[in-house]
């Protein structure tokens, strides 16, 4: 198995004052992943030359540029044009490929702003279909595959997200398979991780604590989830996300692409990367 870490990750660490970018890429390397994953921060706003160098100086750092996560909102987004949101996302397509990366996640949306009626998931599915075909139809182009996530609460379901993978229907879209986000949307992760493993171009480990809405609000760290039970980001490996049992399905299914570290616990970010990483890789010789 091949292992990468999200940028996202380094929380704090990432600011330029800190470890900035390339001080994530030397991390990246000195913990022994395989690859890295960038999520979108002030740094995408560089230069084109200085994008292409940040490439590759990855490769120089013998690590894999995986992919680029960005944001976008296709109900909502630029004013609520989606032309507009569309051209937007292409562009941040254009800097996937200065950066060499193979993969983009873009969002879907987090639901009609404002909307009480015809504010559905079905009633969104046609617009979030042709926005995410529009894009990956340009991405193909340069050689980038394009994936939604389960993530944002919205778009989070494994049947939501089955049915707009399905809807687009292009060979070059996707899934990025966030294996605890589905808590989010207080579903058990690993009955959707195992109805979403066809559609996977790449893999989150993500874990996180969990606590019943019946009780008392455990306090600073945790946030709800859409039923309003809690949960608190922690060390891959720690927490209720079914890591181990989800890895299982991985690998019987025969995924071979990179299991991406996404960690957002209270713990120092650092020590969350080491620790997950040294969990990701015993869970998957277990599973």
């Amino acid at each position: 198995m091949k292992y990468c870490v999200n940028s996202y990750s380094f929380g704090s660490y990432s600011e330029a004052d800190r470890l900035g970018i390339r001080g994530m890429i030397d991390k990246a390397a000195e913990f022994g992943f395989d690859g890295i994953e960038f999520t979108e921060a002030y740094w995408l706003d560089s230069p084109d030359d200085e994008l292409r160098s940040i490439g590759e100086y990855v490769r120089e750092k013998g690590l894999q540029a995986v992919s680029l996560c960005v944001g976008s909102d296709f109900l909502n987004g630029s004013d609520g044009s989606l032309d507009r949101e569309i051209e937007r996302v292409c562009r941040l397509v254009d800097k996937a490929s200065l950066l060499g990366v193979p993969m983009l996640r873009h969002d879907a949306s987090s639901g009609f702003a404002g909307r009480k009626f015809s504010a559905g998931y079905a009633d969104a599915l046609p617009r979030l279909a042709e926005g995410f075909g529009r894009v990956t139809r340009y991405a193909e182009a340069e050689g980038i595959r394009t994936m939604t996530e389960n993530h944002g609460y919205f778009s989070q379901d494994a049947d939501r997200v089955e049915a707009l993978v399905n809807r687009v229907a292009h060979p070059n879209f996707g899934l990025l398979l966030d294996l605890g986000n589905f808590m989010c949307a207080d579903e058990d992760p690993t009955l959707s991780v195992s109805k979403l493993l066809p559609y996977a171009f790449h893999v989150h480990a993500k874990d996180f604590f969990l606590k019943p809405g019946t009780e008392p609000s455990p306090g600073e760290g945790w946030f709800r989830t859409r039923a309003g039970n809690y949960l608190r980001g922690t060390v891959v490996g720690h927490g209720d996300a079914k890591i181990l049992q989800s890895f299982g399905l991985l690998k019987r299914a025969g995924y071979n692409g990179f299991l991406s570290l996404e960690f957002e616990g209270i713990e120092d970010n650092l020590l969350g990367i080491r620790m997950g990483l040294a969990n990701m890789k015993r869970l998957w010789e277990l599973a």
